[in-house]
């Protein structure tokens, strides 16, 4: 497999993966409606975007770079709510 379809395979799993928090940040946005959101488990995973993105940085790897920083950014949106509106 040569290296442009390594980094193809890598953006199209960084797209999926990422756009698939896109729903329920826009419904948490939408709807203000976080009883059902844990946020311990929604802090934990946002630490754990965190470390992958400082790892992609560190290794230059931009699909991991662009997953992360739009799972970081969907994730704490819906972090953010869940403090305001509990």
């Amino acid at each position: 497999m040569s290296t442009a379809s390594i980094e193809f395979l890598g953006f199209a799993a960084a797209a999926l993966t990422s756009l698939s928090w896109l729903p329920q940040a826009w419904r948490t946005v939408r709807t203000r409606d976080t009883r059902a959101i844990s946020l311990w488990t929604q802090s934990l995973f946002a630490l754990g975007t965190v470390l992958w993105l400082t790892y992609g940085l560190q290794i230059g790897s931009w699909p991991v770079i662009l997953a992360n920083s739009l799972t970081l950014v969907l994730v704490s949106m819906i972090v953010m709510m869940k403090l305001r509106f509990g």
